[in-house]
């Protein structure tokens, strides 16, 4: 399993547009809205890095999204 969390900034006044194409993704556990330097955090939950990779690139051709910053996590602890 692989958890990554990926920061987007959007266009001004593209964040819904943006949030409702987001939603779409398989493998986006959460999205959280925010303020501050990015609009939005992703948490994505997935199998595998190429999965991460595949679902950030995609984010990135949405129009309205102007940047994204992705962390991946390194270990988890699942309980």
């Amino acid at each position: 399993m692989v958890v990554a969390v990926s920061f987007v900034n959007t266009v001004l006044s593209h964040e819904v547009k943006v949030r409702r194409k987001l939603s779409m993704f398989e493998g986006v556990r959460t999205i959280i809205e925010l303020f501050g330097e990015y609009d939005f955090m992703l948490i994505i939950d997935v199998e595998t890095l190429r999965q991460v990779n595949y679902i950030v690139d995609h984010v990135r051709e949405i129009e309205g999204v102007k940047s994204t910053k992705t962390i991946i996590g390194a270990n988890t602890d699942s309980q």
